[in-house]
């Protein structure tokens, strides 16, 4: 089995995490060694759920909170990018951006801060990259809620270095045009779908997008055909063809909420809602969140994509990104975590917590 040093050298840390190889669905020997570096530590009490690892302190502080990060990665490379390499001050390496960099944080200020100023819950997660319904967090929200239970949560999924507030939230339908068919020689006698479809596309040409400012953040909307698909064969007119929208909305509003906006602008048209997930708002209201700010002293800015900032928002706790690694980098094969970046995260949350 792996072995981690958990008091080494940070960085060093996060290539002994890129040299085991932990794709979605095999992070059993990653999550072994995860358990096996933190279960001796008398400061924390270590539990385990299936490949999901969740470490807390129990100090009876004033406030609680989260740190997280999930421990899969995509599929390696061929040829493969592990084992990790170091050169000019860049991790190399499956993982070393989204997100081993971030993990090996976690992993480093929880054998360090000992005594933080509050109490901590480490979350280490298996199948974040893979359908929703394997995600450990989600496992963990379900089966065991209580342990996810904080004043404020921080996910170390990479962020370039900077803080980002929130989630928007994401859903996606399918909008059809309907026709009549018939033969291509005697379009006449048919309506074409494809064609209908094209009003569709105009509403959505026509559509502007809404900025909006939630918790002082803006959240720029966006309506977007993702896929587009019609016709049977060659020689004739297509009664429906379906285009595939995605609506990525700000966190003011609930998935509900965002399905009716859609209805509303494809009306006259079948909307049927095939994905949704709620965003989370940032919470910098909270005195948890505002201190993570005033420690950090970095700007906060919206998170425009979805995270599982989101599940943790669902149970009340609310939530920020925040991490080594630029995610362009993230899941290409030559994906690279700046080193610098990974200490500074470190030293940045030892400040806040320690």
């Amino acid at each position: 089995m792996a072995q981690l040093d958990l008091h080494q050298d940070v960085v060093a840390l996060a290539a002994a995490l890129c040299d085991v190889p932990s794709v979605s669905q095999d992070e059993r020997e990653l999550a072994d060694a995860i358990e096996a570096a933190l279960a001796p530590l008398d400061h924390l009490q270590v539990v385990r759920d299936g490949n999901a690892i969740v470490a807390r302190t129990d100090l009876g502080r004033a406030e609680r909170v989260i740190l997280a990060g999930h421990i899969d990665t995509v599929p390696i490379t061929d040829p493969p990018n592990v084992p990790s390499q170091r050169i000019g001050g860049r991790l190399l390496g499956r993982g070393s951006t989204d997100m081993k960099g971030g993990v090996a944080v976690q992993l480093a200020l929880a054998a360090t801060l000992t005594e933080p100023s509050r109490d901590i819950t480490y979350v280490f997660y298996d199948c974040e990259e893979i359908e929703d319904r394997f995600n450990g967090l989600g496992r963990l929200a379900k089966v065991q809620p209580g342990l996810l239970t904080a004043d404020f949560a921080v996910l170390l999924e990479p962020t370039d270095g900077g803080i980002e507030g929130g989630c928007k939230g994401t859903l996606r339908v399918d909008v059809t045009a309907k026709g009549i068919s018939a033969h291509s020689a005697r379009p006449w006698n048919g309506h074409n779908a494809i064609h209908e479809a094209g009003a569709i596309l105009g509403r959505l040409s026509a559509y502007e997008p809404a900025t909006v400012n939630v918790d002082g953040l803006d959240y720029h909307e966006a309506l977007n055909a993702v896929g587009i698909a019609g016709g049977i064969a060659g020689n004739v007119i297509p009664d429906k063809c379906v285009v595939t929208v995605n609506y990525r909305f700000a966190p003011n509003k609930s998935a509900a909420e965002a399905f009716e906006h859609v209805q509303q602008v494809f009306s006259g048209y079948l909307v049927e809602l095939t994905d949704a997930a709620d965003g989370a708002r940032p919470g910098l209201d909270k005195p948890a969140a505002q201190a993570f700010v005033e420690a950090l002293g970095l700007p906060v800015v919206a998170k425009e994509g979805w995270t599982d900032v989101a599940r943790l928002s669902a149970l009340g706790v609310p939530a920020v990104n925040f991490g080594p690694g630029d995610p362009n980098l993230a899941h290409t094969d030559d994906e690279w975590c700046d080193e610098t970046q990974i200490t500074q995260a470190l030293a940045a949350l030892t400040r806040w917590l320690g």
